[in-house]
């Protein structure tokens, strides 16, 4: 607490926001360090008294507004759901307006790939040398006789392996981009349909013994299937803006002191 005494007062007009509140509204905002949390919970606490700020001055009652649980607000909370109702207006995203977002950013209506995956894991940490290259030298055991007899995979997988996936004969089940370590996902994902890895895999669980099974390729979704999400990021981007935009005039308005707002076309208020 110390420390926080020792920055500048923080005020909106002639209301001063005190550092117990600030200290207070921090545990709403983690961050790295307790300057960026002071910083991000004393915006959040003056944006929220230029918006209350203004709902007086307009003469706003608060109405029985509720959240989405149905729970009623305070009445704070609600003299700001009506200012921003009344006074931020946001246009309804047309169809034509979603399809111009798709054609611009076809990457991001991609389905991911999907590669099923078996493996054997035998379980050793790269510091025991000798734990693991006898590791690699099972795993390339087991290679061999998969290769010899494709079919013994799963019962190899359900009496050497140290992944609960034995139980499944070692299946893994769909395994799509960022969900397994990155050397795994490299040496599955380079392999085709029903292809065993020639060499052991090792990652810092220990050595794996890798076959794909099948592969659904990465395909672009249909503009129907994703129209909906696309208007609504388009609606809340929107919001974003004309919010931010909207708190840049009541700043303009009220002498602030002791904190920076973002720029008009940065974050919103929390």
């Amino acid at each position: 607490m110390a420390e926080l005494m020792e920055r500048e007062k923080v005020r909106v007009g002639a209301v001063e926001i005190g550092e117990e509140r600030i200290a207070a509204e921090m545990q709403n905002h983690p961050a790295r360090d307790a300057d960026e949390a002071w910083e991000a919970a004393a915006r959040a606490l003056v944006v929220r008294e230029l918006l209350l700020g203004e709902a007086r001055r307009l003469g706003i009652a608060p109405n029985d507004t509720r959240d989405d649980l149905g729970r009623k607000l305070t009445e704070e909370d609600a003299l700001i759901e009506v200012l921003m109702e009344r006074e931020v207006t946001v246009p309804v995203a047309t169809e034509a307006e979603a399809r111009r977002f798709y054609d611009t950013h076809p990457d991001r209506f991609t389905s991911e790939p999907l590669v099923e995956a078996e493996h054997i894991l035998l379980s050793a940490s790269p510091e025991d040398t000798i734990a693991w290259n006898m590791a690699l030298s099972d795993a390339r055991g087991l290679i061999r006789q998969i290769r010899a007899t494709p079919a013994s995979f799963a019962e190899l997988a359900r009496s050497h392996s140290a992944c609960p996936s034995r139980e499944q004969g070692g299946n893994l089940g769909q395994i799509g981009p960022g969900q397994t370590v990155p050397e795994f996902e490299q040496a599955l994902f380079a392999l085709g349909a029903g292809e065993l890895c020639a060499e052991p895999v090792r990652t810092h669980y220990g050595v794996h013994v890798v076959r794909a099974g099948r592969k659904v390729e990465a395909r672009q979704l249909p503009f129907e299937a994703v129209d909906a999400s696309i208007r609504a990021y388009l609606e809340e981007a929107s919001l974003r803006r004309a919010t931010a935009q909207y708190l840049a005039i009541l700043a303009s308005r009220v002498e602030v002191e002791g904190i920076m707002l973002p720029a008009s076309e940065g974050p919103l208020v929390q």
